[in-house]
């Protein structure tokens, strides 16, 4: 690993590594942890402003151009700010499957996919993990979170499960203990 990249980058890249990788593992904290309650509302509402930094400093960094000084991963930017606000004006209506299907695609979209194409040659980050005196620290550091993420969202071992859920206890009999009974 050789963090000498990242140091001399510009601000704007400094701070888009440090809230992305922060949103990074908050999001994948609050993935993998029981929903609802105070604290996750506390780490998501904390991980939608890391989003919104890591949006916003996107449009400061401009080494790929492709329109102008713009390029499509600035797309993606665009498409978080949409659902992030999405998916607050979901669960503000308690409609809460939409608002998870909606914040766990922004993760996986904006964190995984984004985020993986910052591993690219000759982008900063295949500089830091991959370059330098010891590249293999930088292999084996992405081993270790992709190995652990897999862990953790592996069912059973995470909390969740794949079984269905118990059934509704019934209020009324089954309507075989009754038939043919007439009222007596």
């Amino acid at each position: 690993m050789n963090f000498e990249p990242l140091l001399t980058a510009s601000p704007a890249i400094q701070i888009h590594v440090c809230a992305a990788a922060a949103a990074f593992l908050m999001g994948a904290a609050i993935l993998f942890r029981h929903k609802a309650g105070p604290w996750h509302r506390y780490l998501g509402r904390t991980w939608v402003a890391l989003m919104v930094v890591v949006a916003v400093s996107s449009f400061f960094i401009h080494t790929i151009k492709t329109w102008g000084i713009w390029s499509p991963i600035h797309l993606i930017s665009v498409g978080t700010f949409f659902s992030l606000g999405y998916g607050l004006w979901l669960i503000r209506r308690r409609i809460v499957n939409g608002h998870r299907n909606v914040m766990i695609g922004t993760y996986f979209g904006a964190m995984v996919i984004a985020g993986g194409l910052s591993f690219l040659p000759g982008r900063i980050m295949y500089e830091v993990f991959f370059s330098g005196p010891n590249p293999a620290a930088g292999v084996t550091l992405i081993a270790a979170i992709v190995l652990v993420s897999g862990l953790l969202a592996w069912p059973g071992l995470s909390g969740t499960s794949l079984k269905r859920p118990a059934p509704m206890p019934r209020l009324l009999p089954p309507p075989s203990a009754t038939a043919g009974k007439g009222p007596s």
